[in-house]
């Protein structure tokens, strides 16, 4: 059995704070190399996903990790002791080879480090984004192996040491999380018939950011358990083993994941065998608490085990998602052409390719165009509306007692969230929005059910709490008086003390 890494390090651009290892916070193509490097020798974490998707990327990654860090990828190999994990570029929405590119970097790197004498080969799975059927991820499998038997007298591809690539789905919507299990069933019978064999195991990875995005908070987390559930029965029907990974960010709408919070993030989704943590992780909180949180999820991520979620327990979880949703979902597309607005000032973190980037390649809830999950919820937070409340009191309001128990029950940090997202709340932006458009009425509504919900009202206390809100204000004066002045900085410093841009 292969290593399991317990974390993934991404490159989602989420950091307000510069890195430890950097003189900015913007971060470009050419730095990720030694990022990576970082990763592994300086937070010792095993495995980083090097992302295809939308961004510029070093299509010599292996070539530069293993020339300018020799020693140490001598002593922990890279497809042995450490992980270099694509994220592949999306074929179904891209007319260009970018895809074809990935797959021949990973042939690329095959041969190389045979040539070098090193482990081999040293990547050999790979992530497909908005996985939604099996024939989607044996279509990228098939892919590969073409590549594979491409034959030239200008190149020999016969010595190969991979031949078949692994492939990990990336589930988003909250549809296709529930139902996870049963593309994952599809997959086993068409790898069977395509190759002759079934994997012995597969890492389905479960978006805790994208899943919020699309439905909301509570949403996000109740599917996310049913899944879990599914997965253990499906490891014990079908005699292999599945290792989930989850993907969340550092605010509560996004995962809640801070080197702070560990325990409680492990007891709310356990099951989850390998934890992704991001840019706001890493740079936005002190390096050795860091250091000491990665510590810490290396020792008890391996042995959470999954909550079981039973058939009758099942059912009434996908009414109350549907219950959320009907609020959430409606709202959203109330404001989403004022997120979309805000979403125009947020600084930079990564390296977009021209024609993509924040705006120009967005999410659709309907026919609403919204932003990425990072850029949503930074200019939400920007505003100081915590989209954590969108939905969430009116649908808590609408639950009987029995739901609320299933709610506590499955979501047992649903306080704790609420809780740390009403530190940011601004009412008098809030306020002000009701006042002047039909925007703001129903978070209004939502915030304060979720105060009788706490059994209390929000205000900020700490002077951090007190400094964000006047941030959020100017941040919104500016904006919708349309003044013209810049509120890029402004966004930044309110990201600076919530410790996270979005």
């Amino acid at each position: 059995m292969r290593k399991i890494p317990s974390i993934m390090v991404s490159q989602h651009p989420d950091n307000a704070n510069k890195p430890y290892w950097h003189t900015e916070a913007y971060i470009s193509d050419q730095h990720e190399v030694k990022e990576c490097f970082y990763t592994f020798s300086k937070l010792g974490v095993s495995e980083y996903k090097w992302d295809w998707e939308g961004k510029f990327v070093d299509e010599s990654v292996f070539e530069r990790l293993v020339s300018t860090y020799p020693a140490f990828f001598q002593k922990y190999p890279l497809g042995k002791s450490k992980f270099l994990t694509f994220r592949l570029p999306d074929f179904r929405v891209k007319t260009e080879f970018r895809l074809g590119r990935s797959l021949m970097s990973i042939i690329s790197a095959s041969g190389l480090a045979k040539e070098l004498g090193l482990y081999s080969p040293p990547m050999f799975e790979v992530i497909l984004s908005m996985t939604e059927s099996a024939k989607e991820m044996i279509s990228v499998q098939v892919a590969f192996r073409e590549m594979t038997k491409l034959k030239s007298p200008l190149y020999n591809l016969k010595n190969l040491t991979i031949k078949h690539l692994e492939i990990i789905p990336l589930f988003e919507s909250i549809n296709t999380i529930i139902r996870s299990d049963t593309i994952l069933d599809d997959y086993l019978e068409l790898h069977k018939k395509k190759f002759g064999n079934t994997p012995s195991s597969i890492r389905p990875y479960l978006a805790r950011s994208d899943s919020a995005l699309s439905s909301g908070i509570v949403p996000s987390v109740l599917a996310i358990k049913i899944a879990l559930s599914r997965y253990k029965k499906f490891e014990n029907d079908k005699g292999i083993f599945l290792f989930p990974i989850i993907g969340a960010g550092s605010l509560p709408f996004r995962g809640g994941s801070t080197p702070y919070t560990v325990k409680d993030f492990i007891k709310q989704y356990s099951g989850i065998r390998t934890m992704l943590i991001q840019s706001a992780f890493q740079y936005d909180f002190p390096f050795k608490d860091v250091v000491s949180a990665i510590s810490q999820i290396n020792e008890l991520l391996p042995n959470s085990k999954v909550k079981n979620v039973k058939s009758i327990e099942e059912k009434a979880i996908i009414e109350i998602i549907k219950k959320f949703e009907s609020f959430y979902q409606p709202t959203v597309k109330k404001i989403g052409s004022l997120i979309y607005s805000i979403a125009r000032f947020l600084p930079d973190r990564r390296e977009r390719l021209k024609h993509t980037g924040l705006l120009k390649y967005p999410r659709f809830l309907g026919k609403v165009k919204i932003p990425r999950a990072i850029g949503f919820t930074a200019s939400l937070y920007s505003l100081g509306i915590p989209p954590e409340f969108i939905g969430t009191g009116r649908g808590l309001k609408i639950c009987n007692s029995m739901e609320i128990d299933l709610i506590n029950k499955f979501y047992p940090n649903v306080k704790n969230d609420l809780e740390r997202a009403g530190r940011y709340l601004n009412k008098n932006v809030l306020y002000q929005l009701a006042k002047k458009t039909n925007m703001g009425d129903g978070i209004l509504e939502d915030v304060k059910e979720v105060e009788k919900f706490l059994g209390h009202t929000f205000m900020p206390v700490t002077a951090q709490e007190k400094a964000h809100s006047i941030f959020t204000d100017e941040i919104y004066d500016r904006f919708i008086n349309g003044s013209g002045i810049d509120i890029t900085g402004l966004i930044e410093e309110s990201a600076l003390l919530r410790k996270s841009l979005g």
